[in-house]
């Protein structure tokens, strides 16, 4: 049995996807993995798995290109000739479901980890293109042999409730899994500057504003705040370079990049914080939980599948730095608070959102399909 895993950037499949290919490769599947060309693909091929590049522009809304990609896909599709394809975000499920219909195959899993810039901005051109996904969105999801994975409650509804999927084709699997014994728990300290980090990709819907109008109202004498990532050019709500340097200089945050082992950063850390507007399940969020930290997180779809408020975290309204400053001057000077709630999020993560239970859990809905 052979099958095809696509996504928008070899980052993801290696970062989010790696053990699923693993885990489907032990189960003797043949497993080719397709993206456009990056940094990640020799690392793909040196974990033993064949990786087929594609041309595709995430920016991109010139018909002719877009076209051309979807000609390309239909070709690769057919020539593959995979028994299933497993499209991964938004862009790449609409245009690998309708690659897979014009190749003839039939089976298909689409997982949408999150709704995306086009249904989460309100932008002009997003607010233009939003009916014209969802119709798309109605028709490549409701085959018999299609199922989607969404990743909260909150999506699940969304989609089965306005029709954009059906309920008996639609599951629900809470991100992609967290290793909880490489996210070891930690021994939460209070020795030293209170250090709070936010690793993420460095979009404004991350809440990378909130979270500087934050740090600008604490006491930087007692504080530290660290913002781990870099820009997606790829994004059109991405925060640019120019703009964190100005940060930096600024004072207001220490500026540490792109981490490839962020659990190496994890054991400098006391707060863990994402005051993101959306989410599928945020991976960060699950690793620090695992670690046994305590998390400030945003009340939104994504954020509060992981964080219980008072449990494991504490919960802010979307876009309020104020209450998101409150909050983290609170975890600060509250020493037994953190421990508790860390110890409770480590408890959450290994019952709910360990990896092999999300492998598990994904690979029944391929048995539903092979």
């Amino acid at each position: 049995m052979k099958v095809l895993l696509f996504a928008n950037t070899d980052w993801y499949l290696y970062n989010f996807r790696l053990p699923l290919a693993n885990y489907l490769k032990d189960q003797g599947l043949d497993i080719v993995l397709v993206s456009p060309a990056g940094s990640y693909s020799s690392r793909l091929k040196a974990k033993g798995f064949r990786w087929v590049p594609v041309n595709m522009e995430r920016r991109s809304l010139n018909f002719w290109t877009e076209f051309k990609l979807l000609i390309h896909l239909t070709k690769l599709y057919a020539k593959e000739s995979p028994d299933l394809v497993h499209n991964f975000t938004l862009k790449c499920v609409i245009y690998g479901s309708i690659a897979a219909r014009l190749a003839g195959i039939q089976r298909q899993i689409n997982a949408i980890t999150g709704l995306g810039h086009i249904f989460t901005s309100n932008n002009s051109l997003a607010n233009l293109l939003r009916p014209f996904v969802s119709m798309l969105l109605r028709i490549i999801l409701h085959g018999s042999k299609s199922r989607l994975i969404l990743q909260n409650h909150d999506d699940y509804q969304i989609f089965t409730q306005n029709g954009l999927s059906k309920p008996e084709t639609t599951r629900l699997i809470r991100g992609s899994g967290v290793d909880t014994e490489k996210f070891k728990q930690l021994t939460v300290t209070h020795n030293g500057k209170f250090k709070v980090l936010l690793a993420t990709r460095l979009l404004w819907e991350k809440g990378v504003g909130e979270y500087i109008e934050a740090a600008r109202l604490c006491n930087h004498d007692a504080i530290e705040f660290w913002l781990a990532g870099s820009p997606d050019d790829g994004n059109p709500a991405s925060v640019s370079q120019q703009q964190v340097i100005a940060w930096q200089t600024e004072g207001v945050i220490n500026f540490i990049g792109h981490i490839e082992n962020i659990e190496t950063i994890l054991t400098q850390i006391d707060l863990v914080v994402l005051p993101s507007y959306r989410e599928g399940v945020p991976r960060i969020l699950l690793e620090a939980a695992a670690c046994g930290l305590p998390i400030v997180t945003t009340d939104v779809p994504g954020c509060r599948e992981i964080v219980v408020d008072g449990v494991n975290g504490l919960l802010v309204p979307c876009k309020d730095y104020i209450a998101l400053a409150k909050a983290i001057q609170y975890m600060k000077e509250n020493f037994s608070e953190r421990v508790r709630m860390g110890a409770a999020g480590r408890e959450k993560v290994v019952k709910e959102f360990a990896q092999n239970i999300v492998l598990k859990n994904t690979f029944e809905v391929y048995k539903e399909l092979l």
